[in-house]
């Protein structure tokens, strides 16, 4: 396989952009394929076997289009399935997202965090299992950002509904003496501003696990010897299970997060 093939990022809808940024930020020479499914969005309150399926579909249509690895950039289908998914593909790398409760509970100050995510995520053996690791003497406070999917979705994320939802998911949490807020869903991050708003003044960090995806795809990249040649040209692509017009607008948002990099 050529080094120079693409990495593959997959999300139930526009969420897995939130990874897809970090690493076109961390990795500039390597091309992408975004897959979005888009017809099946949201997973989160669907069964496990549904997503899973979901998610095989998804990563074959990848390895169709001559990925050299995948980034499962869905919490909810991570939790679901990335063990099939690796037994299935055990010759390519697959990376899969959790959210942040390690780092979260081993610089809390306050030793109480929240997790914002989907309920499928919440109740996963994969966060149960990482929540009782690393949050032995941490009290964590589950939260389901009921609707925040939907509006990334919608590209409401700066609307008054926006404001309305997040307010009531995190309002609440101001008087629990959490200090760390965990966005335990790709959609969540574009609407990281509006939280970090509610939260101002307050001390309270909000964190995310896209920096740390790119970083472990960079160690993979490495490991695997697999890095883009030093000359070439990255290209970025689109795909989806939805219709043409749902395809062009990831790509909108993809270039909408292109242009706000370049403002930076």
């Amino acid at each position: 396989m050529s080094s120079n093939a693409p990495i593959g990022v997959y999300d139930s809808g526009f969420g897995g952009l939130s990874v897809w940024r970090e690493l076109r930020r961390m990795l500039p020479r390597e091309s992408l394929i975004y897959l979005g499914d888009g017809k099946n969005c949201p997973y989160g309150g669907r069964p496990r076997a549904e997503i899973e399926g979901f998610a095989m579909s998804a990563v074959e249509r990848l390895v169709n289009e001559g990925v050299k690895m995948v980034v499962v950039g869905c919490n909810t289908a991570t939790t679901a399935a990335v063990e099939s998914l690796r037994e299935r593909w055990s010759d390519m790398p697959i990376v899969g997202l959790e959210p942040a409760v390690k780092p979260a509970c081993l610089t809390t100050q306050s030793r109480k965090i929240a997790v914002l995510a989907t309920a499928h995520s919440l109740s996963s053996d994969m966060f149960l299992a990482t929540a009782a690791r690393y949050a032995e003497d941490v009290e964590v406070v589950k939260v389901v950002g009921e609707g925040f999917v939907e509006l990334v979705e919608r590209d409401m994320e700066h609307s008054a509904e926006a404001e309305h939802l997040v307010r009531k998911a995190v309002e609440p949490l101001l008087d629990k003496g959490i200090d760390k807020i965990v966005l335990g869903c790709t959609h969540y991050p574009f609407l990281r501003p509006l939280i970090e708003r509610v939260v101002e003044g307050r001390g309270i960090d909000v964190i995310d696990s896209g920096e740390a995806v790119a970083r472990r795809v960079a160690w993979l990249i490495d490991r695997y010897d697999i890095a883009a040649d030093r000359d070439n040209t990255p290209t970025m692509r689109y795909i989806t299970f939805a219709d043409e017009a749902y395809r062009k607008r990831l790509e909108l948002k993809a270039q909408k997060i292109v242009d706000e990099d370049k403002e930076r």
